[in-house]
């Protein structure tokens, strides 16, 4: 038997993903402090950045002995990876489980679900549409912060679109086939079980799925909700979606040898978009009250944001060369079923959400949707990517204008 006095084991060894990636880059990056503290006399890049964007503290660093900074920086840098460490435990063990919700499957077909968020329900219909390579329940999180129960709550008829990770059929697919193919038929299925169109609501890589089907089926569609929705991958920071391009170049190839990107490569991507930001959340998190709000929230954003899906390989060119690499969908270059996808011939009244903090979509890309699609309405909370469905202010600050735009949209 377990013996009682020992502390639980961890339950979440794979966590957080992927662990190596960002051990390695919290590390280097505070141990190369103590490379650059050794030249204080303003020859080196550091020093001379430190000296122009903060004079003050770069004169009273040059003022202390090289043993003194040494090793106070040697003792900082053992305080924040003990505190890493420990936020790293702390999560693996950590209690908290996300209540299971059994909806209804509406409709199934290979590796993806349609669920019912409000069976028996008769009020509008909207067909939800997450990304491909992270887990619906981003849009059903926890009890107090699940948009599918805030619009269940408010009289509407959410049905959720599980993608699951591909399958035997799913991993020779490109984008045509989930768009043209699987999307299409869920709403087909929706538009069919109500009487009614259904209004489209994409929530990021969701979006470009949810498009593209408002042109396919415009008769099916009353409305058309995008969330952080990407469109120009080069309106801002275009450095950075060339180089994931290039670096996918790279790997691509053994990726379609076995049909999939795997969850940790990823994963490593985003990372790469803030390479300390594991490092400062699983600090913060060893500080947090274990049983507070707080934490649980925390705890079941990241429980979600490590439970990822792999990708189908030729969707992963199709995305990451196609559209970071060489931005197809602003250059109207992006076809579904050999047609253009082109925003301004959207009819479907249409509502883009850009999130003003979002660090995942640059708001400058997910604005040009907003600009090709004509008569669209833009709303730019002050929260993140994730934080529009997380974030403990969203579902009183956010989420009501969602519903009433939808309301107006179905009764249109």
């Amino acid at each position: 038997m377990p013996d009682p006095r020992l502390p639980p084991p961890p339950t979440r060894l794979m966590a957080p993903r992927p662990l190596g990636l960002h051990l390695a880059a919290a590390m280097a990056t505070w141990t190369a402090s103590l490379g650059a503290s050794t030249n204080s006399s303003g020859a080196s890049p550091f020093w001379s950045m430190l000296a122009r964007e903060h004079p003050g503290l770069a004169s009273a660093l040059a003022r202390a002995s090289p043993e003194a900074l040494r090793g106070a920086l040697s003792r900082e840098i053992r305080a924040r990876a003990a505190s890493f460490l420990r936020g790293i435990d702390l999560y693996r063990r950590h209690p908290h489980a996300r209540p299971a919700t059994a909806w209804p499957v509406a409709w199934s077909e290979g590796t993806t679900r349609l669920l019912d968020c409000a069976p028996g329900g008769s009020g509008p219909p909207v067909l939800l549409v997450p990304s491909l390579v992270n887990r619906a329940s981003i849009l059903d999180l926890a009890p107090g912060r699940s948009f599918v129960r805030a619009l269940a709550a408010a009289g509407l008829r959410p049905f959720l679109v599980d993608w699951d990770r591909p399958g035997d059929i799913e991993r020779g697919w490109d984008l045509d086939g989930y768009v043209a193919g699987r999307l299409l038929r869920c709403l087909d299925h929706v538009v069919a079980a109500t009487g009614a169109p259904a209004i489209l609501l994409g929530y990021c890589m969701g979006g470009l799925l949810a498009a593209p089907l408002a042109l396919l089926r415009p008769a099916a569609v009353r409305g058309l909700v995008l969330l952080a929705t990407p469109w120009d991958f080069h309106a801002e920071r275009p450095d950075l979606a060339l180089a994931l391009a290039a670096q996918a170049r790279g790997w691509l190839p053994a990726a379609e040898a076995i049909g999939e990107v795997p969850v940790d490569v990823l994963q490593g991507l985003f990372a790469a978009l803030d390479p300390l930001l594991a490092a400062r959340k699983f600090i913060a998190f060893s500080r947090m009250d274990q049983a507070s709000e707080e934490a649980i929230g925390f705890v079941a954003l990241e429980d979600w944001l490590n439970d990822g899906v792999p990708l189908a390989a030729r969707v992963a060119r199709e995305t990451m060369v196609g559209w970071y690499g060489d931005n197809d969908p602003a250059l109207g270059r992006w076809r579904i079923e050999g047609r253009p996808v082109r925003p301004a011939e959207i009819a479907a009244p249409t509502l883009c959400v850009v999130p003003a903090r979002d660090r995942i979509v640059p708001p400058a890309s997910a604005r040009a949707l907003a600009d090709a699609i004509r008569g669209a309405r833009l709303v730019a909370p002050p929260l993140g990517h994730i934080g529009m469905m997380s974030s403990p202010r969203a579902p009183a600050s956010l989420w009501p204008g969602i519903v009433g735009w939808i309301r107006q949209a179905a009764a249109s």
